[in-house]
């Protein structure tokens, strides 16, 4: 009875340490409607608490971009769960854009981008 006790132990305890590898929960970004060219894009966490209570959701934050490429005036436009607009608006705060140069103008489009949150891991095609 010791020995089947202690596979069944032994067992569990893989499960518990193998599980969280395949269960990683992913953040995807649609990107924005802007012609600017992003230099560092920082994508969130997903959040620990939105993971253990699995909840999934979407955020849409609109920003403008400074002419030397980084973002002001960020906003919530759209989101399904509180949990996820301040690590969305954080990301955005942390990424840049290309400046423009001297002669370019500057487009008075928001720029806005939108995050979703998935429990089901989410696979990024690596660039070329």
């Amino acid at each position: 009875m010791t020995s089947r006790r202690t596979t069944s132990l032994a067992a569990l305890l893989l499960v518990a340490l193998v599980a969280p590898a395949f269960g990683q929960s992913g953040v995807d970004q649609i990107d924005s409607n802007t012609e600017r060219v992003p230099l560092h894009t920082v994508i969130p966490d997903y959040p620990d608490i939105a993971r253990r209570d699995r909840v999934e959701g979407n955020v849409q934050v609109c920003f403008n971009i400074s002419r030397s490429g980084y973002p002001r005036r960020i906003a919530v436009r759209h989101s399904t769960s509180r949990l996820f607009e301040k690590i969305a608006k954080k990301a955005v705060r942390q990424s840049t854009w290309k400046p423009l140069a001297e002669d370019e103008q500057e487009s008075g489009i928001k720029a806005c981008r939108t995050f979703r949150f998935s429990l089901v891991p989410v696979t990024r095609d690596e660039p070329d």
